[in-house]
Order: C-alpha cells, then sequence, then structure tokens
C-alpha cells in the first residue's frame, strides 16, 4: 500500500520548500520534510497530540 503524504496549506513559502508532511501508516504517524523525503520520524497519535496541544499555546514560539 502506497503511503499518503499530507501537508498543511500554511507549509509552504514561494520556493515551497517549507513543507513538512504527515501519513499514517499500520497505526503510527509519519512526519518527513518535503525536501529530504527519506528522513521519516515515526509517532504515535498521542504523542502528536501532545505536542500539537503544546504548540497550539506557544510553548514553541521562541523556536519559530
Amino acid at each position: 500500500m502506497e503511503i499518503q503524504w499530507r501537508k498543511s496549506s500554511k507549509s509552504s513559502n514561494a520556493e515551497g520548500s517549507d513543507c513538512l508532511e504527515l501519513a499514517e501508516h499500520e497505526g503510527e504517524i509519519l512526519l518527513r520534510e518535503s525536501d529530504n523525503p527519506d528522513v521519516v520520524v515515526r509517532t504515535t497519535r498521542a504523542k502528536l497530540r501532545a505536542f500539537l496541544g503544546g504548540a497550539k499555546e506557544g510553548e514553541f514560539d521562541d523556536l519559530a
């Protein structure tokens, strides 16, 4: 089965190089950068949910 990668409409600059892509595959959540697709980070839904919650609350704003 082919992995169906998704990216946010907000994750692209004019050159299209600011893209993080996510997919679900065999019960895991996969993340990669579109300009380096061979490096894939695997995580769980719970861990991704915790990270996104922190991001929404601004916990990582100093890194952006």
